[in-house]
């Protein structure tokens, strides 16, 4: 099988693109080469007041990594990624090639039908716990990933990170250029755009939870969003998820990671609700490292539970995203 097969690259392309990314802002493209297909950060897309390091925009890349090796293991072959960086690409994060003939396991299968099924939520969550044993299998799959699912076991260390995500909260908000960029990916009601966060993807009056963790303003205060009926405030598990180092590898290590979390995580509805303000400020990320990570790095603040219902998510067409090599 080759990749210039076009139903092959359309289905790669088709499933990588589902893949999580700050503000649903999808900042990839892809191209083919013989039996590689190669996956690009498009710097267009990058957040550049929140995240002017592309930290966010590599962690989104993995995620998307990490979608294609799977769907390259739907295939029924191995992927061969290369991640060196090639200085005649520089938006080059990945080579992914079909390798050798293998059927694609039951448990992978599994985790490629979450792909599309799996949902970003914003809101608080149901109040039971985890299921039995989940917790351990996520760890795992981060850990797989050379990253680290750390849980916030201690009421006080849930309550202090509640607080930081406040602080950035309120403190991003006071920068024009920030509210301006948050604009640019929350599109006006009725909108035809297949990226950004639509207002049927998070709620109009969110939720407070206990301890309480500050959403974003995708609305503006101007009253956009789902109307609930009925309010659920659990937090949820409390996690961050952290790696060793904290350079380009490490933040591709660490998409890939939350990917493979969430989609197993997807397999028992449980949802991810993301709160990573405080890690778009130095100081705080600093301060979260020093206190809460063990010397790791954090990389996303979480968590995790099952929500009501199901919020709308939008994705960008293959054909948008596939590109001729340069």
């Amino acid at each position: 099988m080759n990749i210039t097969d076009a139903d092959t690259a359309y289905f790669l392309v088709d499933a990588a693109a589902w893949a999580p990314s700050v503000h649903n802002t999808q900042p990839w493209w892809f191209g083919t080469r013989g039996s590689t297909v190669t996956l690009h950060a498009d710097p267009d897309r990058r957040l550049n007041v929140a995240d002017p390091d592309g930290r966010e925009m590599l962690i989104s890349c993995g995620a998307a990594l990490c979608t294609l090796r799977l769907a390259v293991r739907r295939l029924g072959h191995d992927p061969q990624v290369q991640t060196a960086s090639d200085p005649e690409r520089p938006g080059l994060i990945a080579d992914v090639s079909l390798g050798p003939a293998r059927p694609c396991e039951e448990d992978e299968n599994r985790m490629y039908d979450q792909i599309r099924r799996r949902r970003t939520h914003r809101g608080g969550f149901r109040p039971e716990g985890l299921p039995a044993g989940l917790l351990q299998a996520l760890r795992t799959c981060a850990l797989d990933e050379n990253a680290t699912l750390r849980v916030v076991a201690d009421p006080r260390a849930r309550i202090a990170l509640g607080a930081l995500t406040e602080v950035a909260e309120q403190m991003l908000r006071q920068n024009p250029d920030y509210c301006l960029e948050m604009a640019r990916w929350a599109p006006r009601p009725g909108s035809r755009r297949r990226d950004g966060v639509h207002e049927d993807a998070y709620p109009r009056d969110p939720a407070r939870t206990d301890p309480h963790f500050a959403q974003r303003d995708f609305a503006r205060g101007r009253g956009w969003g789902l109307t609930e009926d009925e309010r659920h405030g659990a937090p949820g598990l409390v996690a961050l998820l952290t790696t060793r180092t904290d350079e380009r590898a490490a933040w591709l290590q660490a998409g890939q990671a939350l990917q493979h979390v969430l989609l197993r995580a997807a397999e028992n509805d449980v949802s991810a609700a993301f709160h990573t303000q405080a890690l778009e400020i130095p100081e705080l990320r600093d301060f979260i490292r020093t206190h809460f990570c063990d010397g790791g790095h954090p990389q996303t603040i979480m968590r995790l539970g099952i929500a009501e219902g199901e919020s709308r998510s939008v994705r960008r067409p293959p054909e948008e995203l596939l590109r001729p090599e340069p």
